[in-house]
């Protein structure tokens, strides 16, 4: 199996600000395996959580680093389909195949490979993932959409923009602002105002996010917890900075759960499997995101796992494009609050396939990721 990797460089139509700071765009790579005439596609690159950060560059390093031993990897996986494992990506057996592998590798380099392979082996039977896993994309529910940071002035504006694409009947409001309290109260009247006024224009259900990205410290997030369940917010997303103490992040949530009347959610303190067990007693649901946990084989454990212990689920993104956005989506059907936006905020995204339906995502047809590449000249 040979790998080849490609930089795209993906930009936001409209800046995104949150409480840590401000994007404009992010460089990604393309991730490329190919064995037997069949090329499977990944998308990876940097992000900072605030307390955990990694570079394109770093991420490059360490898939090239392991590209020599990944030739062993497609004759193994040909013996496993000649075999006639089952549909669905067999982890059980594929597992020791990729331990070595994988181990070492931070959380997005494995993303990469781990989406790569998924497609490779979906093309390779000629099935959508969403299919051989038996999930009914025909449950997916509308996808929120993110109001960043700014004056009141421009948040509105930028939610006006939003309904000029799409209906947005979910909206996230970033809050955490340094400006304090009371601007990001004033931010939440204004939003609720405008929602309640389209409402009554237009009809249909809409609901409001919040998502503090960690701005908060304890005694601010008391604060503001039962404020916004009086102005009809519906979730709270990751109030208090995570920390990466593992005991230290779940007293933060333990000591705020007992006054938070709102769903509570995390996710930069979510990382892996073991992270929604620690947590599952102090939340009420958690966000996954596939940069994060390290890719679909992870994602699917959590959010089978957070099903079990009766959380919800988000799905979440960086600044992805539609590949990585594409990937999650085929796990829309176990998911309760979809947060897969990034990729329509981008005026260069190079990739198709994940469709939409008002702002309902339809996980892609096509075989493995279903997702399509305007690749450049000499890549596969």
């Amino acid at each position: 199996m040979r790998l080849q990797l490609q930089r795209v460089v993906l930009t936001k139509a409209v800046p995104l600000v949150i409480s840590r700071g401000s994007s404009s765009g992010v460089e990604h790579l393309v991730v490329m395996l190919e064995h037997g005439g069949c090329v499977g596609l990944g998308e990876t690159g940097s992000f900072d959580t605030g307390h955990q950060r990694y570079s394109t560059d770093a991420i490059a390093d360490e898939l090239e680093a392991i590209a020599p031993q990944l030739s062993r990897l497609g004759a193994d996986l040909e013996e496993l389909l000649a075999d006639g494992a089952p549909a669905p990506w067999p982890s059980d057996q594929i597992g020791p195949l990729l331990e070595g592998l994988l181990e070492g590798l931070s959380a997005p380099a494995r993303c990469g490979l781990d989406l790569a392979l998924h497609d490779w082996w979906g093309k390779r039977l000629g099935l959508p993932l969403h299919q051989l896993w038996g999930l009914d994309i025909n449950t997916c529910v509308a996808t929120s959409v993110t109001l960043g940071l700014g004056s009141v002035e421009a948040v509105l504006a930028r939610l006006e923009r939003w309904w000029s694409q799409l209906p947005a009947s979910r909206i996230k409001l970033k809050l955490g602002s340094p400006d304090g309290l009371d601007h990001d109260r004033a931010l939440v009247r204004a939003v609720t105002q405008r929602l309640q006024l389209r409402q009554q224009q237009a009809g249909g259900a809409l609901e409001l996010q919040v998502d503090a990205n960690g701005g908060w410290d304890l005694d601010a997030a008391r604060t503001m917890a039962p404020w916004l369940a009086e102005q009809g917010v519906v979730l709270l997303e990751q109030p208090l900075p995570p920390q990466r103490d593992a005991a230290a992040d779940t007293a933060g949530f333990a000591a705020l759960k007992p006054c938070c009347p709102l769903p509570l959610v995390a996710d930069e303190s979510c990382w892996n499997l073991a992270d929604v067990e620690r947590l599952a007693p102090h939340v009420d649901g958690i966000n996954i995101k596939l940069l994060k946990c390290g890719g679909l084989s992870e994602a699917w454990r959590m959010a089978r796992r957070a099903q079990a212990l009766k959380l919800g689920v988000m799905l979440g993104c960086y600044g992805d494009g539609s590949l990585l956005n594409g990937a999650a989506s085929h796990l829309l059907p176990l998911i309760r609050w979809p947060d897969l936006d990034s990729h329509l905020n981008l005026s260069n995204d190079p990739f198709a396939g994940l469709g939409i339906c008002a702002d309902v995502l339809i996980p892609p047809q096509g075989a493995g990721l279903g997702i399509s590449w305007q690749a450049l000249p000499g890549c596969p």
